[in-house]
């Protein structure tokens, strides 16, 4: 947390329209699927074993579903809708696995926007090196409110 410094929040239910898109490309390395499993400290050795996992279906280490999940959820509070945004519910599907170095490109759409509720529905697509579907998903998110301008003079106290 940064004190004094105002962070700016992302677009309001207004200013958003159905159609909008978003593209993110992320290449998936060990150091961040180590730092996904020490914060979450999972030790699924499907995960980061690579002979428990060549004798597997997998052939090799996959990477965690939950951690493709927390990529989208990043990109829709840092860019669409943005800063101060809440996903409400997703489902999410991962037709095939994704392994590490894998480079996987996201694409992000606005199917809906519903003023009477506050919410945008944004799905997601992304796709593997080799054009295959990993993952198809459906994100219900509360855009961030806009709220009333603060003066600096009304906390002179603080």
């Amino acid at each position: 947390m940064v004190l004094g410094k105002k962070q700016k929040i992302g677009r309001s239910i207004e200013d958003i329209k159905v159609g909008e898109k978003l593209t993110l490309t992320e290449r998936i390395e060990d150091k961040d699927i180590l730092l996904y499993l020490g914060l979450t400290n999972d030790s699924n050795p499907l995960y980061i074993q690579h002979d428990y996992a060549s004798q597997t279906p997998f052939k090799k280490p996959i990477v965690p579903s939950i951690m493709i999940t927390g990529i989208m959820t990043a990109a829709i509070s840092k860019y669409l809708p943005g800063p101060g945004s809440h996903v409400a519910e997703h489902t999410v599907a991962f037709p095939r696995k994704i392994h590490h170095y894998s480079t996987i490109e996201f694409l992000f759409e606005v199917t809906e926007v519903d003023v009477s509720s506050k919410t945008v529905t944004i799905e997601v697509e992304a796709f593997n090196e080799q054009k295959e579907k990993v993952v198809t998903a459906r994100f219900l998110v509360y855009p961030p409110f806009r709220l009333p301008s603060v003066e600096t003079h009304d906390f002179e106290n603080f």
